[in-house]
């Protein structure tokens, strides 16, 4: 039995120990097959959106509760590492939606990720760069009300069976970081390809992705 007796620090409410009990009773009830990683990882972001864990996942007042994600985060990782995942990437994959994206694009995916109806994936990697975003070459180019994605990105997590995607483009306003921009971008765009599936130790969905000509709406911005 994990030491629950943090749970009694003044640090939490009555709320986080009503929720911690909530998320150790549906850890307990998970039956994840990991033969299909894809298939599991599928399986539990329904089940998180029917049971309503993965509606801490986003905000639609961009208001995220810490607390909360950290109770969720390590109780599900006790449980099973491929859970934590699911949830996580539904946060960090709409995280710029949550805190940056208009009332529109909140109302449009929100309800999706944190209902488990749409996965979504953090776009942000290169094959060149890493995680270094200074450095970033990938470009989103305005051409219309239309912005042109070139580029590729790599050790995507989800990427593959993702529904949505943030991703980071260079659209040159200032060097650097300050030069980059981040987009809403949906897998079905002409000009989006899943390159490579990729493994790791801890199998979970990961893929090199490349965007040659894709074209995604200006309204497709976020921030």
């Amino acid at each position: 039995m994990a030491d629950r007796s943090f749970l009694d620090w003044p640090f939490f409410e009555d709320r986080h120990r009503a929720l911690a009990a909530e998320i150790e009773a549906f850890a307990a009830g998970l039956d994840i097959d990991h033969g299909d990683t894809d298939a599991a990882c599928r399986a539990l972001v329904t089940a998180m959106g029917e049971a309503g864990v993965a509606a801490h996942s986003g905000a639609l007042d961009g208001r995220l509760d810490v607390r909360s994600l950290c109770l969720i985060r390590e109780t599900l990782a006790r449980h099973d590492g491929l859970a934590d995942f699911a949830f996580a990437m539904q946060g960090l994959g709409t995280g710029a939606i949550s805190l940056f994206g208009t009332e529109a694009q909140r109302a449009e995916w929100l309800p999706l990720t944190r209902g488990g109806k749409a996965i979504s994936a953090f776009a942000l990697t290169e094959p060149r760069s890493g995680s270094d975003v200074a450095n970033s070459t990938m470009t989103a180019t305005r051409d219309g009300d239309d912005y042109v994605l070139d580029g590729e990105k790599t050790w995507i997590s989800n990427g593959g069976i993702a529904d949505v995607y943030t991703l980071f483009a260079r659209t040159g306003e200032a060097p650097g970081a300050k030069g980059l921009s981040c987009f809403i971008v949906t897998p079905d765009r002409p000009g989006f390809e899943v390159v490579e599936r990729l493994n790791t130790i801890a199998p979970h969905p990961l893929a090199r992705l490349r965007f040659t000509g894709c074209r995604v709406p200006a309204s497709a911005m976020i921030g």
